[in-house]
């Protein structure tokens, strides 16, 4: 029990897991669909992948607002109102009969999906703090881990009973059901006194001391590329299941359930280890599992340039497992930088990667999911970018102030 909040551990875990499941769930359950919504809206399939950024777009642009909005108003109010936001832009993606239209909700949705991972951060460190925060986000990342597996599954699951507009009426239900949850269970972790005036000058001035941060740089940059590396294949779903590994529309779990079974292995090792193993062995362990999937992959696609299962999902699921050893190290690390400002500290972070993620859906994704190889070389540009950034960081960034929780997460002298 986290006494101050009045909640167990295990509730909480399971609220803002289910919060950050939003996000995924937005992309993944609508993958099955695009060839349906493809010949209806009357668009191609680069068309339809703006979908993806679109949304992704709106997603980057509010993640910088989120957070702060928490620190000002409180956690909760800020969720409740971006669940309700998400419940009618859903209706609209529903209700949309053109691909303009479509666009624009997806937008809105992309405005209000990232409240619960982002505000979801902040709980985390509002409620513990080293050794149990690093426990709790695991346990978080492996319930959120299990949305981009479950996500096409339903999808298709929908698709073969329903058309493509139901698709939005069950994340229409799905979002009006976290909103009465968070509304009756969820506690409020900020409480007024330790609330920040939201004003527009101080934010500025806040996220310009965050972004000046060397070691925030870093540490943001090598999340983002790190997990660069997985999303490339998570943005090309369509096309690596359909074109590439000849899949039919109802069989994406082939491809996304051992793939986030990696990353709940992962988030599963990380909270078992927190407390025993510094945060510097554990990340330089995930950094070498997604060397080793980056590895095997260029080596895999080169020996077979047509995909097979299960071999060519190999890479992913190593990629994903060394993803969910590393996020939540850094993810603290970047947090404990800004005890007073973790909301704003957690958007610009979401923020750095939402961008990113735009970026790979909207312009790499159609540019490399032709081929095999084409993703493998992709996924191991961002793999090689992150462990620079995280080897840049451990060799030549400050230290952080001794006995600092950062500075026992971040020990190098343990390093592998």
């Amino acid at each position: 029990m986290i006494s101050h909040l009045g909640i167990s551990k295990a509730r909480l875990a399971l609220i803002l897991g289910a919060l950050a499941m939003l996000g995924p769930f937005s992309i993944d359950t609508v993958f099955p669909a695009f060839a349906v919504m493809q010949a209806e809206l009357g668009v191609d399939k680069v068309a339809m992948q703006q979908t993806i950024s679109f949304y992704l777009l709106g997603y980057a642009a509010m993640s910088l607002f989120h957070g702060p909005l928490s620190d000002a108003l409180g956690r909760k109010p800020v969720i409740l109102v971006g669940l309700a936001v998400f419940a009618l832009a859903s209706v609209g993606c529903a209700l949309s009969m053109s691909m303009s239209q479509m666009l624009f909700f997806r937008i809105v949705q992309g405005l209000s999906a990232g409240v619960g991972l982002i505000v979801g951060r902040a709980i985390v460190r509002d409620a513990l703090e080293g050794d149990d925060a690093q426990r709790l986000m695991s346990h978080i990342s492996m319930i959120f881990g299990i949305a981009p597996a479950l996500a096409p599954i339903v999808g298709g699951w929908i698709l073969g009973w329903r058309d493509w507009q139901a698709i939005f009426w069950f994340l229409v239900a799905f979002s009006i059901l976290l909103l009465v949850l968070s509304a009756t269970v969820l506690p409020e972790s900020h409480p007024p006194e330790k609330r920040l005036p939201l004003n527009v000058r101080a934010l500025a001035q806040g996220y310009g001391r965050i972004v000046s941060n060397r070691r925030f740089r870093l540490l943001a940059y090598a999340g983002t590329a790190n997990f660069g590396a997985l999303f490339l294949y998570i943005a090309s779903a369509p096309a690596f299941v359909l074109d590439l590994l000849h899949l039919r529309e109802d069989q994406f779990g082939w491809f996304f359930a051992p793939t986030i079974g990696g990353m709940v292995l992962g988030a599963f090792v990380s909270g078992k280890a927190a407390g025993k193993v510094s945060g510097t062995r554990l990340a330089n362990v995930g950094f070498l599992a997604c060397g080793l999937s980056a590895a095997f992959n260029i080596a895999y696609c080169l020996w077979s340039p047509q995909l097979h299962l299960p071999w060519a999902i190999v890479p992913t699921v190593l990629c994903a497992f060394g993803i969910a050893l590393v996020f939540p190290i850094l993810t603290i690390a970047i947090l404990d930088m800004y005890p007073q400002q973790r909301g704003g500290a957690s958007s610009v972070q979401a923020f750095v990667g939402l961008m990113s993620n735009a970026f790979i859906a909207g312009v790499l994704s159609p540019l490399l999911s032709d081929s095999g190889l084409h993703l493998a070389i992709g996924a191991t540009c961002f793999t090689v970018v992150a462990y620079g950034m995280w080897r840049w960081y451990l060799a030549h960034a400050e230290r952080p102030p001794q006995g600092s929780a950062e500075a026992a997460s971040f020990e190098p002298t343990d390093e592998l």
